[in-house]
């Protein structure tokens, strides 16, 4: 980790105080998400676990024996909800791909722990009842955003047979990690996560992925947008040096700030849309 003050913490973890115009952003999430609810097929709030945040939206495509893109969002792990993230569901689902949008519950109502094992309980679910909907179990893949990215790091490094003995040891094929946070130390430090969060270094440690090792066989990819700040950058670089043996490329995603990169994701043609279709073999 680097050694910030409060102050440098918050200026440079602090994503949305650096961008202005993120309600307007937010706003367009939600216009467009809309428009795809109203356009695909939608299979809305499967119940994964027994709290009633823990729902996920299937949105499947006609194809048969599909893959599956499980998407993780964002938002610090205290704000943010599935409905926002339909956007990204359509470019995917003409392309072949099947998708599932996972909500979790927020902190400070549930712990960061609480928001792991819930993930484990969706990633588990999915791969259960995923033939259901039309999908390969055989390929299932992860895509996570800002605080989504390190929930989807953590899925990589499970040890899925030890959490439950019917599910197979590579559950996920693998990832895409955009705008991650994988040592969660230097949030500590932030006074914007603070009452929120409620960290201290050792829970920091034991939720940071850079601390456990996926299979050697599981593929990730990471990406982060050019305007984003310096420790999110470095971040970016710690679970690619972290994990060598997994790693296949980072994704550059030109003139975009740390909302914008994930709007990439779904949008034909972008960088970041052909390489998750390559992560899925489904070019």
């Amino acid at each position: 980790m680097t050694d910030l003050t409060p102050e440098e913490a918050d200026r440079q973890y602090n994503a949305r105080a650096a961008i202005p115009e993120h309600p307007q952003i937010f706003e367009r999430w939600r216009a467009r998400s809309e428009a795809a609810r109203g356009r695909l097929r939608c299979d809305p709030d499967y119940y994964y676990g027994p709290s009633p945040a823990e729902t996920l939206d299937i949105f499947p495509s006609e194809a048969r024996r599909a893959p599956l893109l499980l998407f993780l969002h964002g938002g610090y792990w205290r704000s943010l909800d599935k409905r926002d993230f339909a956007f990204l569901a359509p470019a995917f689902v003409d392309a072949g791909v099947s998708v599932a949008i996972i909500n979790y519950g927020l902190a400070p109502q549930v712990t960061l722990p609480d928001i792991v094992r819930q993930t484990l309980r969706a990633c588990a679910w999915t791969w259960r009842n995923c033939m259901g909907f039309g999908v390969d179990p055989d390929r299932i893949y992860a895509a996570g955003h800002s605080a989504g990215a390190q929930l989807a790091a953590m899925m990589l490094a499970a040890e899925w047979p030890t959490y439950a003995r019917d599910l197979p040891p590579d559950l996920l094929r693998g990832a895409l990690l955009v705008s991650g946070i994988y040592d969660l130390e230097p949030l500590v430090a932030a006074p914007f996560l603070k009452e929120d969060l409620r960290l201290d270094t050792e829970g920091a440690r034991q939720l940071s992925p850079l601390r456990y090792r996926p299979r050697r066989t599981t593929r990730f990819y990471t990406a982060i947008g050019e305007r984003e700040s310096d420790e999110f950058q470095r971040q970016n670089r710690l679970i690619a040096a972290a994990w060598p043996e997994c790693f296949v490329r980072d994704v550059p995603l030109p003139g975009c700030n740390h909302l914008t990169a994930i709007e990439q994701l779904g949008t034909r043609g972008s960088a970041l849309f052909e390489a998750a279709l390559e992560m899925m073999h489904a070019a």
